[in-house]
């Protein structure tokens, strides 16, 4: 297996790599890894990776530039189509199923990112998991993106000594986050909403909010139960609920 981990702060993965299981693992073949720091990427003179938000806001968006073009590169020898792992509290919830799932493929693109979240055309257009930890916020994806690569590097075979122990093992409320986008408007012919560049900022808090509704009820339903939600919410998931059955 083939790990690539896109990282801001590759250095912290060292300790956890050149430790333990992990070390062992690499040093017998079972798997290979390769640390890119994405801002490497960056077309900015400045060497930024991030901007404000469209819309306005709190904190800085991951820009997509940088990050498509590190995954390209590192996708360019690949001898098949690898999974591409987003690290975030929006995603699913990680469990051991999912672990040896990932643990079947030959090769896995981590990426790890920091402030506010990232521009939603990365998590469209470039991502095939999407993967929370847990209903928590770190600093950046490089913790959770360590538990994932240990949890699946176990299950390889010969790790462990003894295959068994693999087989034998157990297993802050509110909405999830709205999609987010920056600049550029317009990136390879996938554009930010026209809600978000109208200046509108009641149009644009009503989209937020419809658009985080909208996905906790398609990802963590769960959290919805006893939730205040207006007349109108509650018409927005009917509507979801119809179309969910007539798909």
């Amino acid at each position: 297996m083939k790990i690539d981990v896109l990282s801001l702060f590759p250095e912290m993965f060292q300790g956890v790599f050149q430790s333990s299981i992990l070390s062992k693992a690499h040093e017998a073949g079972a798997f290979q890894y390769n640390f890119v720091n994405f801002r490497d990427y960056t077309d900015n003179k400045h060497n930024k990776v991030d901007d404000y938000p469209y819309g306005g806001g709190a904190g800085m968006v991951l820009k997509p530039q940088p990050i498509f073009d590190a995954v390209e590169a590192v996708q360019q020898d690949a001898k098949s189509s690898p999974r591409v792992i987003l690290m975030c509290p929006q995603g699913k919830p990680y469990t051991q199923k999912k672990a040896e799932e990932l643990a079947k493929e030959d090769h896995l693109i981590f990426i790890c990112g920091h402030y506010e979240g990232y521009d939603e055309r990365i998590r469209t257009e470039l991502v095939t998991d999407e993967i929370s930890i847990g209903d928590y916020v770190l600093t950046g994806g490089e913790l959770g993106a360590m538990v994932v690569i240990d949890s699946v590097v176990r299950l390889l075979p010969n790790v462990l000594g003894n295959d068994d122990s693999a087989v034998q093992d157990s297993f802050s409320t509110g909405l999830l986050e709205h999609p987010h986008y920056t600049r550029p408007a317009d990136f390879r012919g996938l554009t930010v909403p026209d809600v978000l560049l109208s200046g509108n900022h009641a149009h644009i808090d009503q989209w937020r909010r419809k658009e985080a509704l909208k996905r906790t009820f398609l990802r963590r339903r769960d959290l919805l139960v006893g939730m205040d939600l207006t007349e109108e919410e509650q018409k927005w998931i009917k509507e979801w609920g119809s179309e969910e059955e007539n798909s």
